[in-house]
Parts: C-alpha cells; structure tokens; sequence
C-alpha cells in the first residue's frame, strides 16, 4: 500500500518533510492536533489559514490561493460542525458550507497541477442509522441515515466519492478517514451544543465548583460508545499520508467500547467531584452500540496509543487551563 513503487518516484509523506502542506482547518479540535503532529515530526513548510483570511466556501478565493501557493500535499479537517440542535436548526448551512469547502479544495488541489496527496477526513456519522456493529466501511450507502444530521452526513459522502471520482477520472491521489467520535484539547465545551464527553466534563466542573451533591445524567447509562483521542487520529492521518493510497474510504477509531455509565464514573472521577451521580432513566439512550470496525488500518500496521483514563485527565486539564480560566 506504500505511495513508493517504481512507477512513483516520489518519496513518501514522511520522507519529504520540506514539502508544502496545506492543512486547512487548523485551529479546530481534528485540524489542531495535526497541525501539532506536523510540526512535532518536522514539517518545515505548513501553510494555514484562518477563515477571515481565506474563506474556503468561496472557490475564486481557493482557486487563486492554491495557484499562488502550490502545496505538495492537503490535508482538509476543515468543516462546518455542529451538535443535532444545530444540524435540524441549520439545515442549508451545513449542507451547502460543506459541500463547498470540499468542492472547492479538491477541485482545486486537481487543478493547481502541484498535489501529490490529498487526504479528506470525514466522520462516522456517514453510516446508515441501523448499520451492523462493528461498523465496516463496506456499510457506506447502505441504509438510511439518521435523520438528524443526514445534512451533514450527505455532504461527507458526497466527499468521499468526490475523492473516488478524481481518482478514478484524474488519477488524483485523494484518500478518505472517517475518525470515530472524538475528543482531546480544543474541543468545544459550549453548554448547549457539546458532544457527551465534553459535556459530561463541564457538568461535573461545575457540580464541583458550587458542591453540589448530585449530577443528574440522561438516560440508564447502558449505551456503548467509542472514543478516540484527538491525537491517535492526528497519527492516523500522517500514518495515511504516508502509506495509504487507495479508493476506499478508511475507518479511524480506537476498537474499544465503553458505557455512557462507565464513562460518567471515569470523568467523575479524573474531575473530582464527591457527590452523587444519578440517572434519570426517563430520558432516552440514543443508539445502544455504536463502533467502527477499524480493523483495515489496523491491518496496515497503524494502534491507537492514548488509554481513554489518561486522555481524559489531559483533556480536563486543557479546559481548566483554556475554558475556565479563560473565562474568569
């Protein structure tokens, strides 16, 4: 699967850190800890850009930013993102804002003529509502979505065959992730429109902060979630960059489950707090199992390294740092 044979002279990712990258979206939670990772490993030419100095929505602007610039590789993390609230508040926003962005960059990146690798990075929210589980990649298209950010999820899949279409058409090397859910530094703690994990820990900070005596969770606390590290994924993508050149899209999580029960008592714990933890088994559970089937990266020689405990203590601490203490 290596990008180095003897009909490709050029040396792989990792080989050829002077060469441009492009990492466009890079102060999100998935965009920022590659851009670590890149430096980290000795990328000496990574080019960003915030969104008021290049607007990614617009492809005028993308086209004459890829001519100026001619990047050898792109990695695009950029995306409109949002909870379910936003998704069915939002529709045309985020149908409409992704499916430009991704147009844009890799119709560009095509036309430029200085690309050798783009890696588009998707999410697990692709896959039909009733997928099997583990989920496959081969379960793409295969069912309905779940109704609640199909806007999204069709604006991811349409990216995934865009990446297969210039392959097939144009002999782009564009490869697709799709990371399982996801948490670590930078991710967004805002009270009404966070992911679970990061919404467990703002619950529990602030239940400590005023002692309360009990946290009240949604739910029984029996559905089984998987989460990844933002930093195993950053390593995933390089590790793809590097060795992955194929038309199939590749799943990224860490293959092990935990329940919402279990994982409430962790944070409980990583953040302190003494009280109570109670769950109201009137609201609903969401979907009972939801996890990927990442055995194909695994395959090609690629682990996760973060133990959930450990990057939960991290992950708490950054909010301490640059949520709390930011706010105050």
């Amino acid at each position: 699967m290596g990008t180095v044979t003897p009909a490709d002279p050029h040396p792989a990712f990792l080989a050829d850190k002077g060469g441009k990258v492009f990492l466009a979206g890079h102060r999100g939670l998935v965009g920022s800890a590659i851009h670590r990772r890149l430096l980290s490993l000795g990328f000496t030419d990574v080019v960003v850009r915030t969104h008021a100095e290049l607007d990614l929505t617009r492809q005028a602007a993308v086209e004459a930013f890829f001519a100026a610039e001619l990047p050898r590789y792109v990695v695009l993390a950029a995306a409109k993102v949002g909870g379910i609230h936003a998704n069915s508040t939002f529709p045309a926003d985020f149908i409409a804002a992704n499916l430009q962005i991704q147009t844009n960059v890799v119709d560009a990146a095509l036309r430029c003529g200085s690309v050798r690798k783009l890696l588009f990075l998707g999410s697990s929210c692709i896959y039909p509502k009733f997928a099997p589980q583990p989920i496959p990649e081969s379960s793409l298209l295969s069912g309905p979505l779940e109704p609640t950010n199909e806007w999204y999820a069709v604006a991811k899949i349409a990216g995934i065959k865009m990446c297969q279409a210039y392959r097939i058409q144009h002999g782009l090397d564009a490869v697709s992730a799709m990371p399982t859910n996801l948490y670590g530094p930078q991710d967004n703690f805002h009270p009404e429109n966070s992911h679970v994990l990061p919404a467990l820990i703002r619950r529990f900070h602030e239940a400590k902060a005023t002692n309360a005596a009990e946290v009240v969770v949604w739910g029984s606390g029996s559905p089984l979630r998987e989460f990844l590290h933002v930093d195993d994924l950053a390593d995933a993508v390089i590790f793809l960059m590097d060795q992955y050149s194929g038309l199939e899209h590749v799943n990224v999580g860490s293959g092990s489950e935990v329940t919402i029960k279990e994982l409430a008592e962790l944070v409980k714990e990583v953040v302190g707090f003494q009280g109570k933890l109670v769950w109201d088994s009137t609201k609903p559970d969401g979907t009972p199992r939801k996890l990927m089937d990442s055995s194909k990266i695994q395959g090609m020689g690629w682990m996760p390294k973060v133990p959930l405990k450990e990057g939960l203590i991290e992950t708490y601490k950054w909010y301490v740092e640059n949520v709390i203490h930011h706010a105050s």
